[in-house]
């Protein structure tokens, strides 16, 4: 069933958002609901809301398709900015080790695409510092 209150998307969320890195675009396809839990909007379940709900639902449910690491070389990044939001690739010898991606912060959505560009490598940067900080030649596409 649908969630029905905003802390119930809530819940839904925290349980999704364990598996992110399996979801390819995560962030951007829970957005609907996202914006359901701010405090100031009004909890109206829609559409977009129950389409954006079937997909995570069905992604949760399919066998991700992604390769472990081998050893700690030979890893790539790939990186993508837009004003919605950031997303990420890492992959060692053109198979895919894990998705990464987030919504922008309110005070995010005035940077240039430049500014974009780099918070993407950063964050990337970040999540996968375990990854990639032993690696000796590292390589960063955007």
């Amino acid at each position: 069933a649908s969630p029905k209150t905003a802390t119930e998307i809530r819940q839904f969320l925290g349980l999704a958002g364990y598996y992110r890195r399996f979801i390819e675009g995560f962030s951007k396809i829970v957005r609907p609901m996202t914006k359901l839990t701010q405090k100031k909007i009004k909890f109206e379940w829609g559409d977009k809301q129950e389409e954006s709900f079937q997909v995570i639902k069905q992604k949760l449910c399919s066998a991700p398709i992604l390769a472990l690491p081998e050893g700690s070389e030979d890893f790539v990044v790939y990186c993508d900015a837009s004003i919605k939001g950031l997303g990420e690739v890492l992959m060692q010898r053109e198979r895919v080790i894990a998705y990464g991606s987030r919504q922008l912060k309110v005070h995010e959505k005035t940077y240039t695409t430049h500014d974009l560009e780099l918070g993407a490598v950063v964050f990337a940067l970040k999540i996968w510092r375990h990854y990639l900080y032993r690696t000796r030649k590292g390589k960063c596409s955007g």
